[in-house]
């Protein structure tokens, strides 16, 4: 089993910028496939980005591509979420989530799950 948990969020100005991190223990890091998802007050959880294990692949939702960067560090057992030109419609809890078997956009097929960190752009 591993645990995570999520930091960076906070307070921005649209068109700034945040970088979340999730830092993961318990299991090996490098052997789970990694997820951010983002809640809005109000709408179903979403997908946001995933990379596979060894962080060559990368995947996007349309609504972040190009401003959005998903990168892992498995020797600091850390995933990050790197967000650019923030717009107040970003503004969400952001989760991130770990399996070993699904890289996916499917949140429910993620085994674990972090607290959520919370993320406001201010207009």
């Amino acid at each position: 089993q591993v645990q995570l948990v999520e930091s960076g969020g906070g307070l921005v100005q649209a068109g700034g910028s945040l970088r979340l991190s999730c830092a993961a223990s318990g299991r090996t890091f490098s052997n789970y496939f990694m997820g951010w998802f983002r809640q809005a007050p109000g709408k179903e959880r979403e997908f946001v980005a995933h990379i596979s294990k060894p962080g060559i692949n990368t995947a996007y939702a349309d609504s972040v591509k190009g401003r959005f960067t998903i990168s892992r560090d498995n020797t600091k057992n850390t995933a990050y979420l790197q967000m650019n030109s923030l717009k107040p419609e970003d503004t969400a809890v952001y989760y991130c989530a770990a399996d070993p078997e699904y890289l996916g956009r499917i949140g429910d097929e993620y085994d674990y799950w972090g607290q959520g960190t919370q993320v406001t752009v201010s207009s």
